[in-house]
């Protein structure tokens, strides 16, 4: 049951929420430490047993042939193919908006100074799979990638009981550009991207969403790689005033309680009215769903109707809550946006719900968790570039300004950086 706090008369409760949840627990570090230690230690050896699990004579079997690719197109229908089309196109045109104007520049002294953004060499992306298919999950890491120009990207994804990738998983990589896909999920899949073994050549980004134990992996590689962000159970934040449908919100709460039974799903309302008809409608749509028993425990676990004296007070609420997805269900929504600093993204109105976002608005759904949405943007183009900055002075600009080096220089008690300009100021004033 979704419970109802007013958080006039009871604050702590409210704040017991904001505690948030952890990504990843003690059990998952150990079991990515050894399987870590192992791959490290032991490279495609360490990979035997696993491949062993599927029929697999050795490693190279992981990664996916063009049969297989071929095999998933004929197995996805036409109606897919034309969803997951729209959804790169989107993406695409969304996020090459967001690649960066560098350039050298030079001044009137013939001094040049610049920036130069550079993708890097390889990207991993990570996709959830095995029982399940997140073929938009692969969209969202691959297509920014690519736009961004790194030259090799690779998909890490757990296959089924059977061995295979889920087709539509395969046709989305193809669609997206992935230039090899490998069947290895969980921590083996970011080890081996971070490490690489004698048959995976590693990679130096790593980015996409996946459970405790891949977040527990990222930890670990960080610092050997890049990776994305530290992302845990998805969550999702309704700001709603008396003009809002309450079938519509207890959708859109349970369309992340079926994530996970950690998921967050909280609805801060200024109408006591809404609070109370959204509870009962959670009730009723939540026993028609095929995952009815997760989204169960995540509502009485993680979720809340939070009544507040007004949306401006709802609106400081949620920002203290930054919330991986937060909508904005009012009579006027774009009214509100300024007065919200922390979010993953923002869903205006009631005809903007959470899975536009997911699935086919353009927008990134690869987004910070557990209020890390304070100091951690979403996945965008700019992850896969590095920024190199080019310095160029000029003879004149060395010296008019190179005493104050030399003074810095020597203040740190580095006499070799002074001396480095000193004798070229001395053999030009010679």
């Amino acid at each position: 049951m979704l419970k109802i706090i007013d958080y006039q008369k009871n604050p702590q409760e409210v704040y017991q929420l904001l505690a948030g949840r952890a990504p990843y627990d003690a059990e998952a570090l150990v079991s990515a430490e050894q399987i870590f230690s192992a791959i490290q230690a032991e490279g495609d050896e360490a990979l035997q047993g696993y491949c062993q699990r599927f029929g697999w004579k050795s490693p190279i079997e992981a990664i996916v042939s063009q049969d297989e690719i071929e095999t998933a197109y004929r197995q996805v229908d036409a109606d897919f193919l034309a969803a997951i089309r729209l959804s790169i196109e989107n993406v695409r045109r969304f996020h090459a908006r967001q690649m960066p104007q560098g350039g050298l520049v030079p001044e009137a002294d013939g001094t040049i100074l610049g920036s130069l953004y550079l993708p890097v060499d390889r990207a991993g992306i990570y996709a959830p799979g095995g029982t399940a298919a997140y073929p938009s999950s692969v969209v969202m890491g691959a297509v920014p990638a690519i736009l961004a120009g790194v030259k090799e990207v690779v998909l890490a994804t757990p296959p089924g009981p059977d061995g295979r990738v889920n087709p539509a998983t395969l046709v989305a990589a193809a669609e997206s550009g992935v230039h090899e896909i490998w069947k290895l999920g969980g921590v083996r899949g970011i080890a081996v991207m971070a490490m690489g073994t004698e048959t995976f050549a590693p990679v130096m980004k790593i980015a996409g969403p996946g459970n405790k134990y891949v977040t527990a992996a990222k930890r670990i590689v960080y610092g050997k790689v890049d990776i994305d962000m530290l992302a845990g159970p998805s969550e999702i934040l309704v700001i709603a005033d008396a003009t809002a449908d309450p079938i519509y919100i207890a959708a859109d709460l349970l369309s992340q309680a079926e994530h996970d039974e950690m998921a967050g799903s909280i609805l801060v309302t200024d109408c006591p009215d809404i609070a109370l008809q959204v509870a009962g409608e959670v009730e009723r749509q939540m026993a028609k769903l095929s995952r009815r028993e997760i989204a169960a425990q995540s509502i009485a676990t993680f979720g809340a109707a939070i009544i507040v004296k007004d949306i401006d007070e709802a609106c400081q609420l949620a920002d203290e809550f930054a919330p991986e997805h937060l909508e904005i269900i009012t009579e006027d929504p774009i009214a509100w946006v300024s007065k919200i600093r922390h979010a993953g993204s923002i869903f205006l109105g009631p005809w903007t719900p959470e899975p536009v976002g997911d699935y086919l608005a353009g927008s990134n759904h690869i987004l910070p968790t557990g209020r890390t949405a304070r100091y951690f943007s979403g996945l965008g183009l700019t992850f896969f570039l590095r920024r190199m900055s080019v310095i160029g002075w000029s003879k004149e600009r060395l010296l008019s300004q190179g005493h104050h080096i030399v003074t810095l220089a020597t203040v740190e008690g580095l006499d070799g950086h002074a001396a480095a300009v000193k004798k070229r100021l001395e053999r030009m004033m010679d």
